[in-house]
């Protein structure tokens, strides 16, 4: 499908489930939300391991992310929703700049080198974002949870979420590798080129970037909001 199309099943179509997840939280099962959340989380990291499309590999990411925003519904239910916010707006940043560049596998992000170093470097901010890597807004929410189920007395299933994200930290260093600290025959002779054409969307992504990985200062703002 087209980059626009995943962009819009990834994000705007878990605003209505999560919504409801938010609504009936009380008289949800602890157990089966447990269940669900390990099931997303291992899943969504070992399918993301081996796939070489940008596509399928932020497809395998929703569904790690979504294990994180269950497993907190019943204990904190706003921060399902603190924790759907950053990674929208990550997810956004990331599908939005790939769009522009019209990229669409891993090994084409190297060539965006060529095209713009900007771009290539907000690719990778994002990407470790997503993954939940310090300093950077996604390791927020991550930290958040983790925090609340060691607080409600649930320290096992609080590791075995932190490993579980290890998995999706991995593939995303892995396409930072290959991107980065490999050369491709198509890419020698690099000329870094730092403007790229202006449009709405080109406008957008500065604004976006600074949101999805610089907001973590402002962790104990959130925290007193939640």
């Amino acid at each position: 499908i087209p980059l626009s199309s995943g962009m819009i099943l990834l994000t705007w179509q878990k605003i209505a489930p999560t919504a409801l997840l938010y609504q009936i939280s009380p008289s949800l099962n602890m157990e089966i939300l447990i269940m669900l959340a390990i099931l997303s989380t291992v899943l969504g990291g070992w399918g993301g391991l081996n796939q070489t499309q940008m596509r399928k590999v932020l497809a395998y990411s929703s569904i790690a992310h979504m294990g994180w925003t269950v497993i907190i519904a019943l204990i904190n239910p706003n921060l399902t929703i603190l924790s759907l916010m950053i990674y929208i707006i990550t997810t956004l940043t990331l599908f939005m700049t790939l769009n522009l560049s019209s990229t669409t596998k891993i090994k084409s992000i190297s060539n965006l080198w060529n095209k713009s170093t900007p771009m290539t470097m907000i690719v990778f901010l994002t990407l470790l974002s997503l993954g939940g890597l310090p300093p950077l807004t996604g390791f927020m929410p991550k930290w958040l949870i983790l925090q609340e189920l060691i607080i409600n007395n649930n320290p096992t299933m609080a590791i075995i979420m932190a490993l579980s994200a290890l998995l999706n930290l991995f593939f995303y260093m892995r396409i930072i590798y290959v991107s980065s600290l490999t050369m491709f025959p198509t890419s020698n002779n690099l000329k870094h080129h730092w403007f790229f054409t202006q449009t709405k969307t080109a406008n957008m992504i500065p604004t976006l970037t600074t949101i999805s990985s610089m907001l973590l200062p402002l962790t104990p703002i959130l925290i007193i909001m939640t």
